[in-house]
């Protein structure tokens, strides 16, 4: 039999196949016919010393033999994990040529991989979040974070004997579970068996959150006054002994949960608040995703910013095309918002751009879409909440509403700008024979379950769009507001939504049904177009 045609060691040894090419692939595959069965061409290429091969290409066989071996302890993994583990299929091995894992990477173009001779120790693992072997070089951190879950050793620890900040071991420990070298408890955060069936064919991913998000209204200052804005009221501005104590308890409450923690600051105007920038630095040190919900601002204010951490993106709001956006949010409010997006491109910044529905700007969407066609990196928009000054808009036609969210849809097939997020757009989907997207939050409504909004005055709300207070942090930790029997009413939905397919990916909208005066905890969305 010829090894070419033997598909088992073909694919083992690969990476070897793509270096030498098919024809010099072929002659040495009928040379090393019984090696590559044995699985065991490194050691005929090292007692042969083929010529004119590359000198290289027994350690890129060895690795190739060793990823094999990782590949084949996938099945390793324990069942159940409770606490922290190191990925049984790992393996380090010293090599005398760099550069050779890369190679391993599927899509990697290995013409542009270039060995040197020196001595690499190379990391593999199996990675369970990409079904395949990984392999890269040994770096300190890898072996810190590895030391940290065999020994049992805390970030607090490490950071203290280290010198470092907490938030930045955190992070070394969520990159490793984010590359799958370390397994983690799945997340906490997770929807109720009773109310969210797994049987309905939901995917398992929108069951459960891997992340929890606080939406921070540190302040109500704002160089604003919008005419739909849902809360101008005078609430006391939080301190920085406040902001300290609130992410410390962020951070217990996530390591609880096991889940990534973020940030998300917004006002009022957040940069507006004379501590902004020390309360930004300290949730980036405590290692949290941090994005910022605010209006245009100078460049050097955000370039400071981004010497501390790069926001996860940046949003600002157009309400509109020019005029429209203008009568509602003050006269050159479009042209600064654009500027402003200028600005976040140049720094490399990501941008969002949110418009809140209503039935005045409804028409403007599409056509404003199109003028922010590689201007922002995305766009959204939420249906107005009738709340605050909220109340003296209207929202849009509810029997139109389907063939709008059609309309959109169909100018995102070619407008890449365009996201999706109403929870609705999952009944278009499934009509469609499509699979079911993440919705608003990428659970569905997430209110309640992995965000909640906190006000300056302490107040926690499971959405910020309507009233729907939950406790408050000055007076409870994050974890008793979060399960607390009003949050859990909050994160189980409406049951007008319990027997629906979609309620994992939908639910509707809190903020909708309470504009029209109806019980957010009994009556659905009053925009919902499901057919019973």
């Amino acid at each position: 039999m010829n090894p070419l045609t033997n598909n088992r060691a073909d694919g083992r040894y690969s990476a070897c196949r793509s270096v030498l090419g098919d024809a010099a692939w072929a002659h040495l595959s009928a040379q090393c016919a019984k090696a590559l069965v044995e699985h065991s061409l490194s050691a005929a290429l090292l007692e042969t010393g083929k010529n004119r091969l590359p000198e290289f290409l027994s350690e890129l066989a060895h690795l190739e033999e060793i990823a094999s071996v990782v590949e084949g302890g996938k099945s390793s993994r324990p069942k159940e994990i409770s606490r922290p583990l190191v990925n049984p299929t790992i393996r380090i091995i010293e090599l005398s040529w760099k550069n050779l894992a890369s190679c391993l990477d599927p899509d990697q173009n290995i013409s542009a991989v270039h060995p040197i001779q020196a001595v690499e120790r190379v990391l593999l693992w199996y990675n369970p979040l990409t079904h395949r072997v990984s392999a890269r070089p040994v770096c300190d951190e890898d072996l810190l974070v590895l030391k940290m879950v065999v020994e049992g050793i805390s970030s607090e620890a490490v950071a203290a004997q280290g010198g470092l900040l907490v938030g930045a071991v955190d992070a070394a420990m969520f990159r490793a579970v984010a590359g799958g070298l370390v397994l983690t408890p799945p997340s906490r955060i997770r929807r109720d068996p009773d109310l969210f069936p797994r049987n309905n064919g939901t995917p398992e991913q929108y069951l459960s959150s891997p992340s929890f998000t606080l939406q921070w209204h540190i302040t109500q200052t704002c160089d604003l006054h919008c005419k739909h804005c849902y809360d101008r009221s005078n609430r006391s501005q939080t301190t920085l002994d406040q902001a300290l104590q609130i992410l410390e308890d962020l951070r217990t409450f996530c390591k609880s949960k096991d889940v990534a923690g973020a940030v998300s600051f917004t006002g009022g105007n957040p940069l507006l608040h004379p501590a902004f920038t020390e309360i930004y630095r300290l949730a980036a040190e405590r290692g949290f995703s941090t994005a910022i919900l605010g209006n245009p601002a100078p460049e050097e204010r955000i370039t400071e910013l981004i010497t501390i951490q790069m926001p996860a993106f940046y949003q600002v709001s157009l309400e509109g095309l020019r005029e429209h956006d203008d009568a509602i949010r003050g006269t050159g409010h479009f042209d600064r918002a654009l500027a402003f997006l200028k600005v976040l491109k140049e720094l490399d910044v990501s941008s969002m751009v949110m418009l809140t529905l209503t039935s005045m700007n409804i028409e403007q969407v599409l056509p404003l879409a199109e003028i922010l066609r590689g201007k922002a990196d995305v766009f959204h928009f939420n249906r107005l909440s009738m709340v605050g000054e909220g109340a003296q808009l209207k929202l849009p036609d509810t029997r139109h509403y389907r063939s709008f969210l059609e309309s959109y849809l169909n100018a995102a097939r070619t407008n890449p700008v365009m996201g999706i997020k109403d929870n609705l757009i999952n009944i278009i989907r499934q009509d469609k024979g499509v699979s079911p997207f993440g919705g608003c939050t990428g659970n569905g409504c997430g209110a309640g379950f992995n965000f909640v909004s906190l006000l300056a005055d302490g107040e926690v709300h499971a959405c910020r769009k309507f009233p729907s207070l939950i406790g408050n942090i000055y007076h409870q930790s994050l974890a008793e507001i979060y399960d607390s029997d009003q949050a859990h009413r909050y994160r189980s939905g409406s049951a007008a939504c319990r027997s629906c397919t979609l309620h994992p990916v939908c639910g509707g909208c809190f903020a909708s049904a309470y504009s029209h005066d109806l019980n957010v905890f009994k009556d659905k969305d009053p925009f919902c177009f499901m057919r019973d």
